[in-house]
């Protein structure tokens, strides 16, 4: 395992302290934090495909089922 240093203002660590559930450690929370991230990201992915597919005009109901 790797540490990262991060260089906390006031307001980062009040907010890690607000976020924490109880018996979280500020590592536990910021792990939590970036697994949000990355969920929102994908979100993102995800939503930016569907968009694609709606602006080409492609329906995908019309097609047949891969398997």
């Amino acid at each position: 395992m790797s540490t990262i240093a991060f260089r906390a203002t006031a307001a980062d660590r009040d907010l890690v302290d607000k976020l924490a559930e109880p018996g979280e450690t500020a590592s536990d929370v910021l792990r939590r934090a970036l697994r949000v991230l990355e969920r929102e990201r994908w979100h993102e992915q995800m939503q930016a495909s569907a968009d694609r597919i709606m602006a080409s005009g492609e329906d995908i109901n019309a097609e047949p089922d891969a398997w």
